[in-house]
């Protein structure tokens, strides 16, 4: 047996694990379970990291200048305020292990998203969630939830898995009540499907009213660009410094950096996107609501869909129903959402056959 100890902590995480894109002998696999982008990535992400190949050998900007000075005029926000990340999940774990540590507490809804749990738990500290209220992060609870340890809120604005918001004046309710030592953190990785919302901000006029407030986004989902990990954050000039202290010194690669630098100002396809994710995020919830099933308004692009776990018609069942049909979806039981699954708004058809299994599966 080894002598070898981890930190105390560690052997308390379960891995993360992605969405599957393989099933057993089906040769056609309809992956809805990761939300990615139905079309892949921009046509123009896609020659940019072509570009890049004749220069692999080369380290990467570090500080990603080039993007940095994109991302700060596409938002009319201050370049030196930036910082860029392997996806903005890293961006999370680095303000834990920035923030947070033995002692410590990080403080989220009861549905975020895993990585905080992982990102806390990793630095040392302790992970605390605060109930919700229709699948709907709350104000009120939150703040009851804050103590003389809490060091960080971590505010998914909107919600994976729920597909919910609460709203800028929510947001900036819970702020007002925060202690000035704690780093609201916005997570708005979604923010892109719900910025015509006019009551909702993905957290960029607050952070520029405060010193510790941050906004992490990412180009994985609206500008499909998953696969090459890549998100940026936006916080006052103290936080970002910190963040650079602490990130590796090549965090973000060269290829990843120049798709980025494509997709941003694509907004041919990103208005193609929006539209069709529009169109179809509606349909498909009101396909399952007609069978019965029960889908909270979602924003993001996604829909949740609970399932009733009566007459053996439950998530799980279903699930593996629809597996055997080629169809992978998100189970929602890590996420403390056993009735549910989390489906992905992809391709025409694929909603389309996406449906027809499910009417299959409870009419069967």
């Amino acid at each position: 047996m080894s002598s070898l100890t981890p930190r105390p902590g560690i052997m308390d995480i379960t891995p993360y694990v992605g969405g599957e894109s393989k099933l057993p002998g089906v040769d056609r696999v309809i992956k809805l379970a990761s939300n990615e982008g139905p079309f892949g990535p921009s046509p123009k992400a896609m020659e940019a990291y072509k570009e890049t190949a004749t220069s692999l050998h080369r380290y990467p900007d570090g500080g990603a200048w080039e993007l940095t000075g994109a991302i700060s005029e596409k938002y009319g926000i201050e370049r030196k305020q930036i910082v860029c990340g392997a996806g903005s999940d890293e961006i999370l774990g680095l303000l834990c292990r920035a923030y947070a540590g033995p002692g410590d507490e990080v403080l989220y809804s009861d549905h975020g998203f895993l990585m905080y749990y992982i990102a806390a738990k990793t630095a040392g500290a302790t992970p605390v969630t605060a109930p919700e209220v229709n699948l709907t992060a709350n104000v009120d609870n939150l703040l009851a939830a804050v103590t003389e340890k809490t060091r960080i809120v971590f505010l998914a604005e909107p919600n994976n898995p729920t597909g919910t918001y609460m709203g800028k004046d929510e947001v900036k309710r819970l702020h007002a009540g925060l202690p000035k030592n704690v780093v609201l953190v916005i997570d708005a990785a979604y923010a892109e499907f719900v910025a015509d919302r006019e009551d909702y901000s993905a957290g960029i006029e607050l952070v520029e009213a405060s010193d510790n407030v941050v906004m992490t986004r990412t180009f994985s989902k609206l500008y499909g660009l998953g696969g090459l990990r890549i998100g940026w954050a936006y916080g006052s000039a103290e936080i970002i410094d910190v963040l650079h202290r602490v990130r590796n010194p090549f965090n973000t690669s060269n290829a990843a950096q120049a798709a980025a630098l494509g997709a941003i100002n694509d907004d041919a396809f990103v208005e193609k996107t929006l539209k069709h994710n529009r169109k179809w995020l509606e349909w498909t919830a009101d396909e399952m609501r007609k069978l019965g099933l029960t889908v909270p308004d979602s924003v993001g692009n996604f829909v949740l869909v609970r399932f009733p776990e009566q007459n053996g018609k439950t998530a799980e069942a279903a699930d593996a129903f629809l597996r055997e049909h080629g169809l992978i979806v998100r189970r929602m039981v890590p996420y403390k959402l056993p009735d549910s699954l989390r489906v992905t708004i992809g391709l025409e058809d694929e909603m389309k056959l996406f449906v027809d299994a499910v009417k299959d599966f409870m009419n069967r």
